[in-house]
Order: C-alpha cells, then structure tokens, then sequence
C-alpha cells in the first residue's frame, strides 16, 4: 500500500482558489487510481474527484465540475485538486485516496485501499 499526506488546506474567501497536494510514498505509484473525497461537519464522506493511473481521464461530481481539476505527476509521486470559484458548501476536510487498479477511475470509496489523514478547507462567505 502507499501512504498518502495532504497539504494546502486553509482558510479561503467565496470565490478564491487553493491548491491541495497529495504526496504518496512507497512503490508504484504508477499502479493506483487516485481520488479526493471530502466530508463536512454532520455530513457523510463524498467523492469529489478521481484520476486514472495515467492521468488521461479524469471524473468529477457535478458540485465540482467546471471550478475544480484534478492531475498528476507520476514521476514526482503526486496527486493535485486545483480549487477555483470555491463556494462556502466546499467547506469539509479533504480526503486524498489511492485504489489499486490500472483499468479506470475509481468513484467509489470502498474500492480505494489507503487514505491520506486530511487536510481541512474553509470557505467563508
């Protein structure tokens, strides 16, 4: 399994940008499709975003399409959700997740194998 960290979290006005990075240890990085999640204060975990082991496809949830991206960098060992246009119901701690599979994105949490300890994001109106 790899192990995963978050950082970029923090505090943001409506309509800013942040940046969140998932840096993974271990080998074969290569091998797992990643994914944010997020889970709000009385609410469950939800998918956010998800990449393929190459980084050529990519799914979003429809509450994020259009102002969030989300990359890779397999040689670095990294995973990044670039965060425009946030909106005060973007507020949640950020989840970073790997699943082991080359064959597609992964949406949904229980196939993902590790998770990363979160990262918190505040969007104040």
């Amino acid at each position: 399994q790899v192990q995963l960290v978050e950082s970029g979290g923090g505090l943001v006005q409506a309509g800013g940008s942040l940046r969140l990075s998932c840096a993974a240890s271990g080998r074969s990085f290569s091998n797992y499709a990643m994914g944010w999640f997020r889970q709000a204060p009385g609410k469950e975990r939800e998918f956010v975003a998800a990449i393929n082991w190459s980084g050529g496809s990519t799914n979003y949830a429809d509450s994020v399409k259009g102002r969030f991206t989300i990359s890779r960098d397999n040689t670095k060992n990294t995973v990044i959700l670039q965060m425009n246009g946030l909106k005060p119901q973007d507020t949640a701690v950020y989840y970073c997740a790997a699943a082991l599979t080359r064959f597609s994105t992964v949406v949904a949490s229980a196939r993902y194998n590790s998770w990363g300890q979160g990262t918190q994001v505040t969007v104040s109106s």
